[in-house]
């Protein structure tokens, strides 16, 4: 697996040559994780079917049990997860902001997610 490295600005990093991936990690599985969590359901002009389902079933006023069932579903289905060990989530509704914290058992090893989905 391989995947191009993030900047702290959330840019793909350009310039160092083969520096500028993460190649057979957990920290190339975690980096795919919250880039396909971010990805919001027909945001992808090349396939519009792929997608988290924001609208759907995180934003607006729908269960915490339906967003994480959304976000876990999610998580599961990304190439190099075998299963998730801990998940955590927030939603602070005041801010619109969405946190998670998860352990995922990779077929690398342990990833450990900490992010804002909303940024």
């Amino acid at each position: 697996m391989r995947y191009r490295k993030l900047s702290s600005d959330g840019d793909y990093v350009f310039g160092s040559g083969k520096n500028d991936f993460l190649v057979n990690s957990p920290e190339t599985v975690a980096q795919a994780i919250l880039s396909r969590l971010k990805l919001w359901l027909g945001e992808w002009f090349a396939d519009t079917s792929d997608g988290t389902g924001w609208s759907q079933s995180i934003v607006g006023k729908h269960s915490k049990n339906l967003y994480e069932l959304t976000l876990r579903q999610r998580v599961l289905e990304t190439p190099g997860v075998n299963n998730i060990v801990d998940f955590q989530s927030s939603l602070d509704t005041e801010t619109r902001r969405l946190t998670v914290s998860m352990t995922v058992n990779t077929i690398y090893g342990e990833a450990f997610i900490n992010g804002d989905l909303t940024t």
